[in-house]
């Protein structure tokens, strides 16, 4: 480790001595490191930390005072940078929860709502004469065509296809007037 970064060391960092700073860096960046890691339990992010003071000290090296405990400095600036880390991730964890409680109730308003169209829609259906929803049902829920539903009811494909006409029509006037 190198030797411990003097007062004189410190007027050259504040006059943008690079040399200086580096020799401050390197002196520092060990404890520092060890120090900011047993706070924040994660060293990527301690690492990341000792990165912006360093660069925090450097952009202000103007308004270090060399004649004050550099050392106390530089940990309280660490110790106060994580505990706003902790406030973020605090801060982002309930937001977070929030949002997700949020997409929960969403979610149970959607399937309300779709599960209420579904009802709608079978109640709808059910009221149709037996005959309607027999050709309704064939046409979408089996996919046949209207000359199949005719020649399998054997019925006219014209019948097929007004019966169908109307079935839709019902349909949709008994669900957009519920929907409303």
């Amino acid at each position: 480790m190198a030797s411990y970064p003097d007062e004189s060391t410190l007027i050259k960092v504040t006059q943008g001595d690079e040399q200086a700073f580096a020799e401050l860096y390197n002196y520092y960046k060990t404890p520092a490191l060890r120090f900011t890691t047993s706070l924040l339990k994660d060293e990527e992010e301690a690492e990341n930390m000792v990165q912006d003071v360093f660069i925090k000290i450097w952009v202000k090296r103007e308004q270090i005072k060399p004649e004050y405990n550099f050392n106390s400095y530089l940990f309280t600036c660490l110790r106060n940078m994580a505990f706003d880390h902790f406030k973020k991730v605090e801060k982002s964890e309930l937001l977070r929860k929030n949002y997700m409680e949020a997409m929960k109730v969403v979610e149970e308003d959607e399937r309300e709502e779709s599960e209420r169209r579904i009802n709608l829609v079978v109640n709808a259906v059910e009221s149709l004469s037996v005959k309607r929803r027999q050709i309704l049902r064939l046409n979408i829920e089996e996919g046949k065509s209207y000359q199949e539903i005719a020649e399998f009811l054997r019925i006219s494909k014209n019948t097929v296809k007004n019966q169908l006409v109307k079935a839709k029509q019902i349909l949709r006037e008994k669900v957009d007037f519920a929907v409303a």
